[in-house]
C-alpha cells in the first residue's frame, strides 16, 4: 500500500492509496458504449421526475423531526424497494428538535404595516418590540459597538449576488448563520435579515443559525427582499419600529433515519460509489428543488444501471441523508458510523442544487491529466458538460465523508435560479423542468457507472511519491 494525499477545496487529508498506478486509459471501451447507452436511455426515461412528484405530493414539506419526516423516510423505503436494487436498509439519526408554530411581523406607529417573515432554524421564540438598527453587510455588524444596538432590533439588509455556482450564498452565509449570535452577544434584542434570495417574490427564506455558547439566543427571522426594501425606504423617513412575534424553539430529540439503497457489486461489492441527496426540507414549500430534485436524480440514475445484464464492478449505494438543513447531520452520523469502511468509498457525488443543468465536472483529483476523471469526463461531453479541473468541492453532505477519506465527484449544476426557491414557499413543483431533471439524470448514471466499473482510483498520490 502507498501513502496517498487529496487536496479538496475544504482542506486536505491523507488517504491511503488501494490502487497501483492505472494504464494511461483505465476504462475499456466496452465500458464507455455501456456508459452511452445508459445516457441515451436516461434522456428518454422520466423515472426521475415521477419520483420527485410522488415524494412531494405524497409526503409534502419534511421539516427534521416532525410527523412528516417519519413518513418521509417510509416513503424512501418503499420506493427504493420499488427500483430494483439489492439492498435496502435504514441507519438511525438523532438530533434536537426545532419546531416552528407560528411567526409574524409587522412595523407599529405612524406607518403601520404587516412584514412578511419567517423565523429563522434555532431560533427561540418570543415576542421583541424595538426600534431597528441597519447594516448593509455582516462585517458592519460585527464591527457595530454595543451601545449601537443594545435593546434594538438589528436589521442586516444585505443583497445577496445571483451566480451561476452559488457563490453569492456562500458570500451572503454569515448573515444567517452568525448575524443572530453576533447581535445576541452586542446586546440586541432581536434580529431581522433580508432573506438570502434573489426572488423579487414577496416570500421569507428560512435555514439555519446558530449562536455561540454563552450568547443568550434571541428571536431571530428573516423578511422578504420586497420588505427589505420597504423598510429601508421607511427609515429614511426617520426611525422605525417592529414588533416581531415568533413561537418556535428547540423541543426535546428525535431520531430519524438515513435512507440507504445498494446496487452490489460483481467483482469488489466492498468498494462503494456513493451518489447522494438529502431526504429532509424546510417547511414552507414542498422542498421540490431542495432537495426531492437530488432524491429523484440519483435514484433513477441508478434504477437504470440496476436494469442492465449485470452489475457493475463495485457497488454503488443511494444514500438519501436525514436532516441536512440542520448541519448535514445525517451525513455526520453516517461518516461515524462507517469510519473503519472510509477506505472501501471509491468516491462520493452529491445533487443538491436543484434541477438545473449540469454545466461543468470535476473531481478531487483536480488534474486534467488525471485518466479515470478525463474519461468520464469525455463520456460527458455530449451532454454539453465541460471537464474543469480545478474547479468544484464536495456537495454538502460529501464534506464529512471527505473529510473522512473519501475522494469527490462534483457535477456542477446551473444554480442560477436555484435561490429563487431555495428554503421559501416558492419550492413547490412546477418549479422543476422535467427535461432538465433527465439531463440530469444522465450525467449522474454516466459517472456512476463508470466510477463503479473502473478498477482505477480517484485517490491522488503524495507528491513524495
Amino acid at each position: 500500500m502507498r501513502v496517498a494525499a487529496l487536496l479538496f477545496a475544504l482542506g486536505s487529508a491523507p488517504f491511503a492509496s488501494a490502487f497501483t498506478a492505472q494504464a494511461q486509459d483505465p476504462l475499456p471501451s466496452h465500458a464507455l458504449d455501456t456508459a452511452a447507452q445508459l445516457r441515451e436511455r436516461a434522456l428518454a426515461d422520466d423515472t426521475g421526475y415521477r419520483i420527485i412528484e410522488s415524494l412531494t405530493t405524497e409526503v409534502g414539506p419534511r421539516l427534521p423531526g416532525s410527523e412528516a419526516d417519519a413518513r418521509a423516510v417510509a416513503w424512501a423505503v418503499a420506493k427504493f424497494e420499488s427500483l430494483g436494487f439489492d439492498r435496502v436498509w435504514t441507519e438511525p439519526v438523532t438530533f434536537p428538535k426545532w419546531e416552528r408554530r407560528s411567526e409574524r411581523a409587522a412595523v407599529v406607529g405612524a406607518h403601520a404595516q404587516p412584514l412578511v417573515v419567517t423565523a429563522l432554524g434555532g431560533s427561540p421564540g418570543g415576542t421583541v418590540e424595538a426600534e431597528i438598527v441597519r447594516y448593509a453587510t455582516f462585517a458592519e455588524l460585527e464591527a457595530a459597538p454595543a451601545d449601537a444596538v443594545a435593546g434594538k432590533i438589528v436589521f442586516v439588509d444585505f443583497v445577496m449576488e445571483r451566480t451561476r455556482d452559488g457563490s453569492g450564498y456562500d458570500a451572503a452565509g454569515p448573515v444567517r448563520s452568525r448575524g443572530p449570535s453576533v447581535a445576541a452577544s452586542k446586546g440586541a434584542a432581536g434580529f431581522l435579515m433580508r432573506s438570502l434570495s434573489t426572488s423579487r417574490n414577496r416570500v421569507a427564506n428560512t435555514g439555519i443559525t446558530r449562536f455561540a455558547e454563552g450568547v443568550t439566543p434571541i428571536p431571530a427571522a428573516a423578511t422578504s427582499l420586497p420588505d427589505a426594501e420597504q423598510l429601508v425606504r421607511l427609515l429614511e423617513r426617520g426611525p422605525v419600529r417592529v414588533r416581531m412575534e415568533l413561537d418556535c424553539g428547540w423541543n426535546g430529540e428525535y431520531t430519524s433515519h438515513n435512507v440507504i439503497a445498494e446496487l452490489t457489486g460483481r467483482e469488489a461489492p466492498d468498494e462503494i460509489v456513493v451518489i447522494a441527496s438529502h431526504l429532509d426540507s424546510w417547511d414552507h414549500g414542498t422542498g421540490a428543488v431542495d432537495d426531492a430534485s437530488g432524491v429523484g436524480i440519483t435514484a433513477a440514475a441508478a434504477h437504470l444501471i440496476a436494469q442492465l445484464p449485470q452489475r457493475p464492478r463495485r457497488s454503488i449505494r443511494v444514500i438519501a441523508f436525514a436532516n441536512e438543513e440542520q448541519g448535514l447531520i445525517g451525513a455526520r452520523q453516517y461518516a461515524q458510523r462507517h469510519a473503519g469502511a472510509m477506505a472501501q468509498h471509491v468516491i462520493g457525488a452529491e445533487s443538491d442544487f436543484g434541477s438545473g443543468r449540469i454545466y461543468a465536472f470535476n473531481t478531487s483529483a483536480k488534474d486534467a491529466t488525471h485518466a479515470l476523471s478525463r474519461q468520464i469526463a469525455g463520456a460527458l461531453a455530449p451532454l454539453g458538460i465541460e471537464f474543469q479541473p480545478q474547479q468544484g468541492g464536495p456537495g454538502p453532505d460529501i464534506i464529512p465523508l471527505a473529510q473522512a477519506g473519501m475522494p469527490w465527484a462534483w457535477l456542477g449544476q446551473d444554480g442560477s435560479g436555484y435561490f429563487d426557491l431555495h428554503h421559501n414557499a416558492d419550492d413547490t413543483l412546477d418549479k422543476v423542468d422535467a427535461a432538465d431533471v433527465k439531463h440530469n439524470v444522465a450525467a449522474y448514471v454516466v459517472f456512476a457507472y463508470l466510477a463503479a466499473e473502473a478498477a482505477a482510483d480517484f485517490r491522488v498520490p503524495a507528491a513524495s511519491e
